[in-house]
């Protein structure tokens, strides 16, 4: 399967217009900051992009980030962009014809973001074995994947190597393709499936048990959209598998609970962060308003006050009480359900 999808993303598709469904699209338009910047990108980085998701997460300015399956460079170079000159993006790839076509741009989009030197480099491997390319422990401030890992055969392993290269409150932030239901072995081994991030899209209750197990106690769904196959051929193998395109942000944090726990905590958000001045957007349950005082359980609290938001937020309370679970907590069902037992801690 691995050099099935070498050869689809580096031979069969020469642009986002050859894709059969939209999973490798993103579907809700940029917002003003990220299209100003894409308006830079040199147009065949653009053309060869088949991402699922906007992963550009707030606060980025100089950060040391890490793009897992970065293919031609949209993301990173975005993201190059964003964290500024004292910031630094690598990304990685297995596909020789998409690492091409990144490194060809490298000094365009030096020039085009006026810098004195480049910020950026892209390495050839795999995301389960990033040791290979001399990722050192604790050594990035965020990590970014655009619908790569469900490419990816061994997903614990590339979880793994995610959480090792991150620094101590670093975040894991990634859109990807889950289905709600475990696919049979003749959905999963189809290359054209495969190819299109169906066949390698896990069970969504599997994912959360997988990431927690890796070391992400408390995975957060930030938004999620119904993935639609049109193609008639591809609608008739998957009958009635639902799928859906999920943005995560996973903290290292090891100080996070099993659970939602209620602490007698609260927030307040500054309003410091530049392109959200009016409100922060943790996740699809925490909307957190300039100035006001917010209820958070102490999973909530960490997430801000060990990584980079911490000098955005103002910190109400103590660990001294514990009053039970935190009450609200349901979880973000990217399937439109009633969260399960299985995501029922996954947020607030």
């Amino acid at each position: 399967m691995l050099d099935s999808v070498k050869d689809y993303y580096g031979k069969t598709l020469t642009g986002s217009q050859d894709l059969k469904t939209n999973a490798c699209c993103t579907m809700a338009p940029p917002p003003a900051r990220i299209r100003d910047i894409l308006d830079l990108i040199h147009d065949e980085v653009l053309s060869r992009y088949y991402g699922c998701g906007l992963v550009a997460p707030a606060g980025l300015n100089g950060l040391r980030v890490l793009d897992l399956g970065s293919g031609s460079g949209r993301d990173a170079y975005t993201l190059a962009a964003l964290v500024g000159e004292a910031g630094f993006v690598t990304g990685v790839d297995m596909t020789e014809e998409q690492l091409a076509v990144a490194r060809r741009h490298v000094d365009y989009h030096r020039l085009a973001f006026g810098y004195r030197q480049a910020n950026t480099e892209f390495l050839h491997g795999y995301l389960e074995d990033l040791g290979a390319l001399g990722l050192e422990d604790d050594s990035y401030d965020l990590i970014v994947s655009n619908c790569v890992i469900n490419l990816c055969q061994d997903k614990e392993a590339v979880l793994r190597e995610a959480y090792r290269v991150l620094k101590p409150g670093g975040e894991l932030y990634f859109s990807d393709v889950y289905a709600d239901r475990r696919l049979p072995p003749p959905l999963r081994e189809d290359p054209v499936l495969y190819g299109e991030c169906l066949g390698g899209a896990l069970y969504w209750p599997d994912f959360l048990h997988l990431a927690r197990s890796c070391g992400f106690r408390d995975p957060r769904t930030v938004e999620h959209a119904p993935i639609a196959v049109e193609d008639e051929a591809l609608a008739l193998k998957l009958g009635e598998v639902r799928f859906s395109s999920v943005t995560c942000r996973l903290f290292k944090i090891e100080r996070l609970e099993p659970a939602c726990e209620d602490y007698g905590q609260a927030v307040v958000y500054r309003g410091n962060i530049p392109e959200h001045p009016g409100a922060f957007v943790l996740d699809a349950d925490h909307r957190l308003e300039t100035g006001r005082v917010f209820p958070v359980c102490g999973n909530t609290w960490l997430m801000l006050e060990q990584s980079r938001f911490r000098p955005h937020f103002d910190f109400i309370g103590n660990w001294d009480t514990h009053f039970g679970r935190f009450p609200g907590c349901a979880g973000s069902d990217p399937f439109g359900e009633q969260a399960t037992a299985a995501s029922a801690s996954d947020c607030c």
